[in-house]
């Protein structure tokens, strides 16, 4: 029998026109719903940025093409502002080391903090991340804590002589000045775009709220949320996240066939951590946090 790895590999169309209905959603809504009715043209925008940042995060797992540089090409404006992709990339896939999924220290996207940390906060610090740990504070508030964060933790290491994030932060204000250009050009006010970019984020904080429990075996911190409507498209399917964090290979568009083929494997794997759709999510969580903010398994608690 041949080698799985010798046949070539598809040519992933699905991906390569979202990327381009993407920024043909980002061009209309600048530059004509804006016009129209500027609540339609934000709208818009708030879309695209989170379908674009959903794109960033299949390019960086290797797809359309095998060539990095043209992937990233594809999704090198920054439409959402706040990151710089290169920054993305690298904290993301260190955060697909599953053995490290949670973990304050080792998973840059944890929220998770050390007890012992927690414990020396601050009152107003700790109100401000209980605050967070709601899916409202995450939709309202995370965003801006993850802006700040990234701002001194890549400012220090910068300053320290980090060249490879100084690099990225180049690329990212280049691209910066780019979609500037279009901004004065189209004439959507800078605040309207600025707000369409924070909301673009906050949908985005949907997703990641619970993708991620504190659990003992790495595979059963990884979650399933069974939905199908706009949310998982918006999210690329990664709402089936045991799926993704067990073949990150899987182009977004195949990822619910291959969850339905396997549901009872997968699900024994996560050990039944499931939900049955976001709105799930919001009744339970939007007002009562789902984990508390020190790590329930490190020492300390």
């Amino acid at each position: 029998m041949a080698d799985p790895r010798s046949r070539p590999r598809e040519f992933e169309w699905p991906t390569l026109a979202l990327i381009v209905a993407c920024h043909a959603l980002w061009v209309v809504s600048t530059v004509w719903l804006a016009a129209l009715w500027l609540p339609a043209g934000m709208a818009g925008l708030t879309l695209a940025v989170t379908l674009h940042s959903s794109l960033q995060h299949e390019v960086l797992h290797g797809h359309p093409f095998r060539s990095r540089a043209l992937n990233e090409a594809l999704v090198f404006l920054p439409v959402g502002l706040f990151y710089p992709y290169g920054r993305f990339r690298d904290l993301h896939l260190a955060h697909h080391r599953d053995e490290t999924l949670t973990d304050p220290y080792d998973d840059p996207e944890s929220n998770f903090l050390d007890p012992r940390v927690w414990a020396a906060l601050p009152g107003w610090r700790r109100r401000l991340l209980r605050a967070n740990n709601t899916l409202l504070g995450r939709m309202a508030l995370g965003p801006a804590l993850g802006i700040v964060k990234i701002l001194m933790d890549d400012g220090q290491a910068i300053l320290a002589g980090n060249r490879a994030i100084a690099r990225d932060w180049a690329l990212h204000l280049a691209g910066l000045v780019l979609v500037g250009l279009w901004i004065a050009w189209s004439g959507v006010p800078v605040w309207a775009y600025l707000v369409s970019a924070y909301l673009g984020m906050s949908v985005l904080k949907i997703r990641t709220y619970l993708e991620h429990r504190a659990h003992e075996d790495a595979p059963g911190r990884t979650v399933v949320v069974e939905d199908r409507g706009l949310l998982a498209f918006l999210f690329l399917n990664n709402n089936l996240h045991i799926v993704h964090h067990t073949k990150p290979g899987v182009p977004w568009y195949r990822l619910p066939a291959v969850y339905a083929a396997g549901r009872e494997e997968f699900l024994r794997r996560n050990e039944g951590y499931l939900y049955p759709s976001y709105g799930a999510i919001f009744r339970r969580h939007l007002l009562r946090a789902k984990d508390p903010v020190p790590h329930p398994l490190r020492p300390g608690n």
